[in-house]
């Protein structure tokens, strides 16, 4: 039996930000404010990262980035070691809900300049999307849209063939 044909909004669907968080590691990677700026370096190159959120117990006060290093330590000739890390985080995150979706997660990462994106569900942080998470979803979903026109094209121009 051939495939129904989708109404224009499942077919222009992303999906949603539980299933993109779901293919990713469950680890999330946080240092506390008065964690030194080295011990958060330390731990963005002991997991491949560039960037940590920041939590005092479970609340999100901040985020840091290897930008935020660069620019607030290296540049401004600090010290790794005697930096707290709640002297360059940058304290005013914007973040995301579930219920966003992936366009406009890229369209805040535009507007902003920045390259990662904390998902909240109510006041916890539970992921963190990278413009590297957001390019491939957008990639794979361009090629599902393109993969399922083409299979409506050529049911409709071949009705007697029951599917592609």
């Amino acid at each position: 039996m051939a495939n129904p044909i989708k109404t224009p909004e499942q077919l222009l669907a992303y999906r949603p930000l539980k299933d993109l968080l779901a293919t990713k590691s469950k680890a999330l990677h946080s240092v506390r404010p008065a964690d030194s700026v080295l011990a958060a370096l330390q731990l963005m190159a002991d997991h491949g990262i560039g960037f940590l959120v920041v939590l005092e117990g479970d609340r999100l006060v901040g985020v840091l980035s290897e930008r935020d290093y660069a620019r607030k330590v290296i540049l401004q000739n600090k010290s790794s070691k005697d930096t707290p890390v709640r002297e360059i985080m940058t304290d005013k995150v914007v973040t995301v809900a579930l219920e966003h979706t992936i366009p406009q997660c890229m369209a805040l990462m535009h507007a902003h300049g920045f390259r990662h994106l904390p998902v909240m569900d109510g006041d916890t942080v539970i992921g963190v999307l990278s413009i590297r998470d957001l390019l491939k979803a957008t990639i794979e979903h361009h090629e599902r849209l393109i993969r399922e026109l083409e299979t409506e094209r050529m049911t409709i121009l071949n009705p007697n063939v029951s599917s592609y």
